[in-house]
C-alpha cells in the first residue's frame, strides 16, 4: 500500500466520526426539546376573562295591523248610482263612500210624511173645531130636552084636566126620551173629543204610526247612501256603479283610524324572556335603512297550541312611518336584557352540561389546567354572563381534550361577541324566531 492511499483512507475515516458525532448531537439536541416540550405540555387555546358590555336580542317577524276593520255593506236592495272612493284613499267619519238609487225610497219618504201631517191635522182639529162642535152640540141637546121636559109636563096637567087625550101623553113622553138619548149622545162626544177620550186617544195612535212610517221611509232612504263609520282608510273596494247590491255583501273593506300596532307570533320557548314595555328595534324588507322603534305592548294570555306559539303586540313609539301597509311583513329585534359591564364568556368554554345556573371551566393556573365552577347569569346563544368564580384577567381554556391537572401551554385567542348568531326556531312554520347577543368592549 503506498503511502498516499493510507493518507486517504485515514481521512475518510475521521470525517465519519465526525459525522457520527454531528448526528448524535442533533439527536440528543431533539431528545431534550421534545423532553422539555413533554414537560411544558401541548399548546391549547386560551380566553383572557374580561368585562365587557351584554346584550340578549330576540328577533321574529311580525306584521302591520291597526285596531280594528270594519266591512261596509248596503242593508237594502238597489242599484249603485255612484261611488265616492278608491282603494286606499283616506276618509272621515260620514263621508259619503257608495250612493244608491233612491227614487222611489224618497217617493216613499214623501207619501209617509203626507200621511203623517194628514193624522196631524185630524187630532190638531178634534182638539179645536171638532171639541167645539162637540160642546155646542151638547147644550143644543139640554135645551131640546129642557123644552121637551116642559113640554111634557104641561101636557100631562092638560090630560089630567081632559083636555088632550093619552095618545097626546105618549107623545110628549116620546120627545122627552129623544131628547134624553141626544143629550147622552152629545155628551158621550165632548168626552171623547176631551184629552183621555176616545176620539183623541184614536187619532194620537194614528199620528204615532205615521210618524213611525215616516221614520222609517226615511232611515231606509238614509240606508241608500254609505258613509264612513269613522276615520279610516279604505283597503278593498269590492263595487261598480251600476251593480246591484243586496244586503250582508261586503262592498268595501275599511282599516279604523287609530294607533298602529304590530302582531308577531313568537315561540313560547322565548317567553320568559318577554315583558310588556320592553324596547325593540323594527324594519321593514322593502325599507331596509328606516328602522323605527317599539315597545311591547301586549303579550297574549294563550298559546296557538297547534303552532306553539304566543301572540305579542307591539305599539310604535312614534308616528307610523308612511311607507307602512296593512299586513306588511317586518322583522321585529326586542331588548330583553342587557349588562352594562359585567365578565362574559363564550360557551364554548363551558365543560360539561349547565345545571341550573352552576357551570365548570378550565382554568390556567401554574401551568396546570385546573377545573373551576362558576356561577352563570345571563346567557345568550354564544356568550354568558359569570356571577362568581372567576375574576377579571384568569385564563380560561377552551381546548376540550384538555383534562384537570394537565401541563398546557395557553395561546391567547381575541374573542367578541358583537356578531349576532341566530337560531331559527319557526313555531308552525310562519313566524321566524331568533336569540341574539351583542358585546362590546
Amino acid at each position: 500500500m503506498t503511502e498516499g492511499t493510507a493518507h486517504g483512507n485515514q481521512g475518510r475515516s475521521v470525517n465519519r466520526r465526525w459525522f457520527a458525532v454531528a448526528l448524535g448531537a442533533v439527536v440528543l439536541v431533539v431528545a431534550a426539546f421534545t423532553g422539555v416540550m413533554a414537560l411544558r405540555g401541548p399548546q391549547v387555546d386560551a380566553l383572557l376573562v374580561q368585562s365587557a358590555p351584554l346584550v340578549r336580542t330576540l328577533q321574529f317577524s311580525a306584521r302591520v295591523a291597526t285596531l280594528s276593520r270594519v266591512d261596509v255593506g248596503s242593508t237594502v236592495t238597489g242599484r249603485v248610482a255612484q261611488v265616492q272612493v278608491t282603494e286606499g284613499a283616506q276618509v272621515r267619519q260620514g263621508d259619503v263612500l257608495v250612493q244608491l238609487e233612491s227614487d222611489e225610497l224618497a217617493a216613499a219618504l214623501a207619501q209617509a210624511v203626507a200621511a203623517e201631517r194628514q193624522a196631524q191635522s185630524r187630532l190638531v182639529g178634534l182638539r179645536s173645531s171638532g171639541r167645539s162642535a162637540a160642546q155646542a152640540a151638547r147644550a143644543q141637546a139640554n135645551a131640546t130636552l129642557q123644552a121637551a121636559s116642559a113640554s111634557l109636563a104641561r101636557v100631562q096637567q092638560l090630560v089630567a084636566q081632559g083636555f088632550y087625550s093619552a095618545a097626546q101623553l105618549d107623545e110628549a113622553q116620546r120627545a122627552v126620551d129623544v131628547a134624553q138619548a141626544q143629550q147622552l149622545s152629545a155628551q158621550a162626544q165632548v168626552q171623547a173629543n176631551a184629552d183621555a177620550g176616545t176620539d183623541v186617544v184614536q187619532a194620537q195612535a194614528q199620528l204615532a204610526l205615521a210618524r213611525a212610517a215616516t221614520v222609517a221611509a226615511r232611515a231606509r232612504l238614509a240606508q241608500a247612501t254609505l258613509v264612513s263609520p269613522a276615520d279610516a282608510r279604505v283597503l278593498v273596494r269590492d263595487v261598480e256603479p251600476g251593480q246591484i247590491v243586496q244586503p250582508g255583501k261586503a262592498l268595501l273593506s275599511l282599516a279604523l283610524a287609530g294607533p298602529t300596532q304590530l302582531v308577531a307570533q313568537v315561540d313560547e320557548r322565548f317567553l320568559d324572556q318577554l315583558l310588556p314595555g320592553q324596547k325593540a328595534s323594527v324594519v321593514a324588507d322593502a325599507f331596509a335603512g328606516q328602522r323605527f322603534a317599539a315597545r311591547v305592548l301586549t303579550i297574549a294570555p294563550s298559546v296557538d297550541a297547534q303552532r306553539g306559539a304566543i301572540e305579542v303586540k307591539f305599539a310604535l313609539e312614534q308616528q307610523a312611518p308612511a311607507f307602512l301597509r296593512e299586513d306588511m311583513t317586518l322583522s321585529v329585534e326586542v331588548e330583553t336584557a342587557r349588562r352594562e359591564r359585567t365578565l362574559v364568556l363564550p360557551q364554548a368554554a363551558l365543560r360539561g352540561p349547565v345545571e341550573g345556573d352552576q357551570a365548570t371551566v378550565m382554568v390556567l393556573q401554574e401551568g396546570r389546567a385546573q377545573a373551576r365552577p362558576v356561577r352563570l347569569g345571563l346567557r345568550t346563544l354564544d356568550a354568558v354572563e359569570v356571577l362568581d368564580g372567576l375574576a377579571e384577567g384568569d385564563t380560561v381554556l377552551r381546548g376540550g381534550a384538555v383534562q384537570a391537572g394537565d401541563r398546557v401551554r395557553a395561546r391567547t385567542v381575541a374573542w367578541s361577541a358583537g356578531a349576532a348568531t341566530a337560531v331559527s326556531p319557526t313555531p308552525g312554520g310562519d313566524a321566524g324566531s331568533a336569540l341574539t347577543n351583542a358585546m362590546g368592549r
